[in-house]
């Protein structure tokens, strides 16, 4: 039963500006290899951007982590070439059950409709989701992936960052025109531009356990609050591959965390939840106290944050990776367009306005999340009790019960980079919106509509055929596509999900959300679209 995993050591090499004693400029400086800065790698090799990239480790994760990944970032790495095997790995997921005491208080499903690739969600240990981006990372001639680099010091000019790196040859310095800043919720980098990073600490603690055992549970995610097995407390059970389960204890604040890692603490409270003739071992244990809280600004001059390093939530819900990667999503392509001369410094401003934007809707979500799990006081307690007994037979209180309201991506509905409507569209399609997948078909063959999609900017046309190729403004080209010509929808989901009358077109940008829409093509209002959302001047 014993699940051994082993851990690969990547080799530390000298570069070839520290053997010769220069100091190089790059375009893109990543510090922190973990599930965030693999991906705005792959991101930026993607992209056709160099990236050097840097930790101070030489291998993946100790222990899973990470476990629970959504649709949005599944189809980020599908993107990147990688979510494929990621599903194929994990354990695909879409029902969830919350308990009170013994009772099943209610199920959800999360991803009822049929014509999704990406599943809703699915569980992998974090070190095979890393090992999955090394690989990725390795194989794309644009990552220059630097083990055993650590980051001791960073200083900024007007065009570029200068850092200090001290590797087991010693100490050497780089430049970076950009430098993404990756290195999680203690950040370094975050300390060297002098970053606030504020919120709120939980006066709570949790102990998560991931064991072997071959069990019957289904593949779901459960949920108990006050079980039988641990009074007054919480207990969380997901299912990860090759027979680990991941447990989640609740503790209360003045349980003392190194007593409680303890094996002889850990496995009493494992075999009073699956009962005395359950078999199991342990694989990793941890015990944790979280925090909801967010830097006060995701650039500082030439350093961009993403992922801990920029905001830090509960781990109800599945907020924390699933974040950071739309974080890098919504970042290098932007970043891209600057480096070109493509678009203004200015358009990066627009990544700390919707990502705050959206790390505040994640902060939001997490704390009320923490605060039901956690009540503060007896009559919250009484409160959440209530509502929880009521939820068994009453629709009505199963929306009030929060266990974790699991991560969706956050509508950028107020960027400036959007246009308006001008006209009337029914569905969630709204500009600011991440697009919404739906199989197509093409000579027969089913495909997946984000798949047809081109790297840059895309203009969706419900039509057989447009007026234009592509639209430009200045070097910033949005290329047609045209349903009908390019792939017809195959089973009209497509048409149904965009509302997508005969004629209607999309603008959309390189991160697949909605830039504008319109009923109809006009080249003049496309353009001045497309310079909205590059930040460029917009057309006489």
């Amino acid at each position: 039963m014993q699940k051994t995993y082993t851990y690969p050591e990547f080799a530390y090499r000298q570069s070839e500006e520290q053997r010769l004693g220069v100091t190089r400029r790059h375009p893109v400086v990543i510090v922190g290899a973990g599930p965030i800065g693999l991906t705005a790698a792959l991101e930026c090799a993607s992209r056709g951007i160099p990236a050097v990239l840097l930790d101070d480790n030489n291998t993946v994760s100790v222990g899973s982590r990470a476990v629970c990944y959504a649709k949005r970032p599944l189809e980020i790495w599908d993107r990147l070439g990688v979510g494929e095997a990621m599903v194929r790995k994990g354990v695909s997921w879409n029902v969830g059950k919350v308990f009170f005491h013994d009772d099943l208080v209610y199920q959800f499903d999360l991803l009822p409709e049929e014509g999704h690739k990406m599943p809703a969600m699915i569980n992998l240990q974090q070190y095979y989701l890393e090992e999955f981006l090394v690989e990725a990372c390795d194989k794309s001639g644009l990552v220059d992936l630097r083990w055993k680099h650590k980051l001791i010091s960073l200083s900024q000019e007007a065009d570029h960052a200068r850092l200090t790196l001290e590797t087991p040859d010693g100490i050497f310095q780089v430049e970076a025109d950009w430098v993404i800043a990756c290195d999680g919720a203690n950040s370094d980098t975050r300390k060297m531009v002098g970053a606030e990073f504020t919120g709120q600490f939980f006066q709570d603690r949790f102990l998560i356990a991931d064991v072997v055992m071959k069990a019957e549970f289904p593949t779901e995610r459960w949920f108990w609050f006050d079980p039988p097995f641990h009074r007054g407390q919480s207990v969380l059970l997901h299912r990860q591959c090759e027979n680990v389960w991941r447990i989640d204890f609740q503790l209360g604040w003045e349980a003392d965390p190194a007593e409680e890692k303890k094996p002889e603490n850990v496995i009493p409270r494992i075999q009073a939840m699956l009962g005395p003739d359950v078999e199991f071992e342990l694989e990793w244990v941890s015990v944790y106290q979280f925090a909801c809280r967010r830097i006060d600004k995701f650039r500082y001059d030439r350093v961009l944050f993403a992922g801990d390093a920029a905001h830090q939530v509960s781990p109800f819900g599945a907020r924390g990776a699933n974040t950071g990667v739309q974080d890098v999503d919504n970042l290098v392509w932007k970043l891209k367009l600057v480096l070109d001369g493509q678009a203004p410094e200015t358009l990066l401003d627009s990544y700390h306005e919707e990502r705050a934007f959206a790390a505040d809707d994640n902060l939001l979500n997490s704390t009320r999340s923490t605060d039901f799990i956690t009540p503060k006081s007896r009559g919250s307690r009484v409160l959440r009790d209530a509502v929880l007994q009521l939820a068994e037979e009453q629709a009505f209180a199963r929306k009030l019960v929060n266990s974790g309201r699991l991560s969706t991506p956050t509508p950028y509905v107020a960027s400036s980079l959007n246009t308006p409507d001008e006209e009337s569209f029914a569905g969630a399609m709204q500009p600011g919106t991440n697009c919404a997948d739906a199989p197509v078909k093409r000579r027969g063959e089913k495909l997946w509509f984000l798949n047809q999609l081109p790297a840059g900017f895309a203009l969706v046309v419900f039509a057989p055929e447009a007026p234009l190729p592509q639209v430009s403004i200045g070097d910033v080209s949005a290329q047609v596509v045209c349903v009908g010509r390019d792939f017809s929808d195959a089973e009209g989901l497509l048409g149904q999900r965009y509302d997508a009358q005969p004629g209607t077109v999309y603008l959309l940008r390189p991160d697949r959300h909605v830039a504008a829409r319109w009923r109809s093509f006009d080249a003049a209002r496309i353009r001045a679209a497309l310079a909205r959302a590059c930040n460029l001047k917009e057309p006489a």
